[in-house]
């Protein structure tokens, strides 16, 4: 009885050993292992998304539809299964399931089975060319290549700012279209308010399609007005992330994922995680 318990006591430890490799070979990019898994796994998906463009094309569906189809279901079971065990390393599956990757990992391999519902869904599998961002922890070890990770810290860290300067935006966008719907007439084009404010973005982003254009001198007048604060809009939000980008690479960071809740971006001198407290 006694030597019964003593084995029981014995699987945990093998166990935990177990996740702790598998999670190495799996998140980490700093050993031979997770590099070699990255690279193969990097490989797997460029060799995915080209067989969905092939099958795309017309001529090559109709002589090698059946090939396609198949290294399509190869790798979505690949890829099904990785993403198996990437919930299964984590201590916490649900935080993995729905952070960044976690969702990009998740929507590579719904379109293959949805498209046993709804034909044609397969075509949006080219989502998971996404996943080529994981590229970027191996870069890191070169090492001349950390800045995904930052750059990802400057976005966040700048969101808020970002949020209040579209809500501006929107504002001017409504305000300006509507000025042009009762501006101008609805022979040339500005039939409603929606209309007018589609004109509005179309001009203000500098696209400028030329599908609607005012006729009236007022409305030429206040398009110019449009224009002008085009240029200084665009170069907003540019200057909010420049200064997070500059703030962000002044501190050093790791590429060590959190074996608990998978979170990213530690310090690099950091010991526990700074999102749920595990030791690295």
């Amino acid at each position: 009885m006694n030597w019964q318990n003593d084995e029981n006591r014995a699987l945990p430890p093998i166990a935990s050993r177990w996740r702790t490799v598998l999670h190495e070979v799996i998140f980490e990019a700093e050993t031979p292992a997770g590099k070699g898994f990255d690279v193969l796994l990097i490989a797997s998906i460029l060799a995915s998304v080209a067989a969905v463009m092939l099958d795309s094309m017309g001529a090559m569906r109709l002589q090698y539809g059946h090939l396609l189809y198949g290294i399509e279901w190869f790798f979505t079971l690949l890829f099904t299964v990785e993403y198996l065990l990437r919930l299964l390393c984590v201590g916490r599956p649900l935080k993995y399931a729905v952070s960044f990757y976690g969702v990009v990992d998740l929507l590579a391999i719904i379109p293959t089975y949805l498209s046993l519902i709804l034909p044609g869904t397969q075509y949006l599998v080219v989502i998971r060319i996404l996943r080529i961002l994981r590229i970027f922890r191996i870069l890191k070890l070169v090492p001349y290549l950390g800045e995904a990770r930052l750059l990802m810290h400057a976005l966040r860290a700048s969101g808020r700012k970002i949020a209040v300067f579209l809500y501006t935006v929107l504002t001017l966008v409504v305000i300006f279209g509507s000025l042009m719907y009762v501006i101008e007439s609805t022979t040339d084009g500005f039939t409603s308010i929606p209309r007018s404010i589609y004109w509005t973005i179309v001009t203000l982003t500098t696209v400028g399609y030329g599908d609607i254009s005012p006729q009236t001198a007022l409305g030429q007048a206040l398009a110019s007005v449009v224009m002008i604060l085009g240029y200084g809009i665009i170069a907003v939000p540019t200057g909010i992330v420049t200064v997070e980008m500059s703030q962000a690479f002044r501190r050093k960071v790791s590429t060590q994922v959190c074996p608990e809740c998978s979170a990213e971006g530690h310090d690099d001198d950091a010991r526990h995680c700074k999102y749920c407290g595990a030791a690295l």
